[in-house]
Formats: structure tokens, sequence, C-alpha cells
């Protein structure tokens, strides 16, 4: 009996992996497990329509934010750390830098408040924290982690997500550490796009996967959600299985976006089951994804078991950053 492709792949030693990007297409080429990396980390800071004519001082003011927050990841990840501590430190870091849309540069609600969602995933045990509608957690990633480990529960919102924050007792922040004049500014913008019936796609998220040393991958991702937003709106940030999800058996990923077709499509489960039941590779499982959603909808970040990292978006830019222990070490907004 002739033995199929897929028959075949599976009689590969476990000791060989593929490369993360053969030199051409179509070739394949096997590394053994000593030379793959032992640790892989990606980072986001949002997706849609990021103007290309920004000054360059802002350039490089983003730039430099998603260095020092590769740089954090790969210093804890090459050192051992677990992929949990070092997404949420990843993400806690860039909650604190107000040039990104979460925690201190969230952005206003159509009333003028602010209300953060955030989601943490360890892909060791698929034990996840969620969070969502937070107006005074600095830190929402890490509330979201003590969702996870210090409650039975999955996902906290509103006041009962206040409340547990209350039993936590974490770091409480007012009105006045949340506003930052530009993203007030881009409120009063899309009122006026709004009233002329032009609602332009600018989205803001952050996020971190990781493959630790110790072969686990974890997902994180925090949101001032959508400038304007109305009602309590809620997007694909804290729904685990739609921005973020993370299992040791296929891959981590955190998603920015159109939340809506986000949870439509569930789409970091998705790329998750097309790797691990569909055999794609990462790359490919996260561009058909993608590409089932309409142009301009956003992208993610993915690590997959082995160490490969995926950055697909369908956006005009998407602010992300890559490393491993392989040296690689890249962050980039546009191409």
């Amino acid at each position: 009996m002739k033995r199929t492709l897929a028959a075949l792949c599976l009689l590969i030693p476990s000791t060989h992996l593929l490369a993360q990007a053969p030199e051409k297409p179509g070739a394949e080429v096997v590394l053994t497990k000593a030379d793959a990396p032992t640790w892989s980390l990606a980072i986001h800071g949002g997706a849609g329509v990021i103007d290309k004519s920004m000054p360059e001082e802002k350039k490089k003011e983003y730039f430099a934010a998603l260095e020092r927050a590769l740089n954090l990841g790969k210093g804890m990840l090459a050192k051992g750390a677990s992929a949990v501590d070092t997404v949420e430190a990843v993400v806690k870091n860039l909650e604190d830098d107000p040039k990104f849309n979460a925690g201190k540069g969230a952005v206003f609600t159509h009333d003028g408040e602010h209300e953060m969602d955030a989601a943490i995933m360890d892909g060791s045990t698929l034990a996840c924290g969620s969070v969502a509608g937070l107006k005074t957690v600095k830190n929402p990633i890490s509330l979201a982690r003590l969702v996870m480990e210090k409650s039975k529960h999955v996902f906290f919102a509103g006041p009962g997500a206040e409340k547990f924050a209350d039993e936590m007792k974490v770091e409480r922040a007012g009105p006045d550490y949340f506003f930052v004049q530009e993203r007030y500014d881009q409120l009063q913008a899309e009122l006026k796009d709004e009233a002329a019936g032009n609602v332009p796609k600018k989205f803001g998220t952050v996020g971190a996967v990781a493959l630790d040393t110790h072969g686990h991958l974890a997902a994180a991702t925090s949101t001032g959600g959508l400038t304007n937003k109305r009602f309590g709106r809620i997007g694909d940030v804290p729904v685990i299985g739609a921005g973020t999800y993370a299992d040791d058996r296929s891959c981590a990923i955190s998603s920015t976006g159109v939340g809506e077709q986000f949870i439509r499509h569930t789409v970091a489960r998705t790329i998750s089951a097309r790797v691990q039941f569909a055999g794609l590779s990462l790359e490919e499982a996260a561009k058909q994804t993608i590409a089932e959603l309409a142009p301009g909808d956003g992208g993610i970040i993915a690590v997959g078991k082995d160490g490969r990292i995926a950055l697909v978006f369908n956006s005009a830019g998407m602010f992300r950053g890559a490393a491993n222990s392989a040296g690689r070490f890249d962050v980039a907004i546009w191409e």
C-alpha cells in the first residue's frame, strides 16, 4: 500500500523541526531540535490605518517603545522566565506607554470615559483569565492573570471586575492618570467624522505571545477598545479564542483589529485548530484565516510550539516586533 505524504510526515523523527523560513519558496529545510529556537517572542501595539507621513520623531518614538518592550521580554526568556510571566510583563510595559491604546493610553468612549479589556492564557494548562469594562485598574493584564490564578472563573466584567480588583488589592488609577490629550483629540475628531458619516478604521490593542525555554506557550492582550465606542461595547480581546489563545499543542495568538470580526471568525482559535488538526504551518494558518476577514480588518501575532513566528495583517500597518534565541530581533510598522 502506498503511503500518503501526510503519513510519511508522521514518520519524521520528533527531533527534527522545520526552519522558520526556507531561503527558497517550496524548499523544506530540516533542522535538529538543537538548532531550533529555544525561546521566541512576538509583540504588537495595534493595527489599522497608520499614517506613513507621521513625523520622523514620532516614528522613532514608536520604534523605541516597541524595542523596549521586546528587549524586556527577550531578557526574561533568555534567563529562563516562564512564557506567562513574560507576556504579562511585556503587555504591562505597553499598557504603561501612552502611545498605545491600552492602560495609560486607553482611548475615550463616546461618553468621555475609559473602558479597558484584557486577557491572558497559559498554553500548558489552557488556564485563562479575562476582564472587561475596567475603569480604574492601572494594569488590566495583571488583573486578568489574577482572574486566571486566584478565582474559579474565567471572565469578570464591569462592576464585578472592579469588585474583584478591590479584593485582589491591585493598583488603581483615576481619570487624570488615563487622560492623554492626543486620545481626547482623537475622540473629538471621531465625533466630527461620525457626524459627517465618515468613520476611519483605526484600531488599538497591545499584545504579546511567547514560547519559553521549558517548551510552554502563553498569550496576553490588552486594549482600551474603540474610540467613541458605545453602550458597554466589548471587543475580541478578552474573548478567549477570538482575540487571545494559547495551546502548547499548536501555538499562541494575540489579535488586533475590528473586534466584532475577530469574534465572528473566532480568529485565534481557528488559527490554532488549523495548525493542530489540518496540519497547516503557522504562517499558512494565519494567512488563510486573516484572508477570510474583510480587507483592513487587522491582524495577528503568533508563536508556534516549534518557535516559529507569524506576523500577519491585512490593514495598512501593524505596530509589531519579534525576537528569538537564534538572534532575530526586529520591529516594524508597515511593510
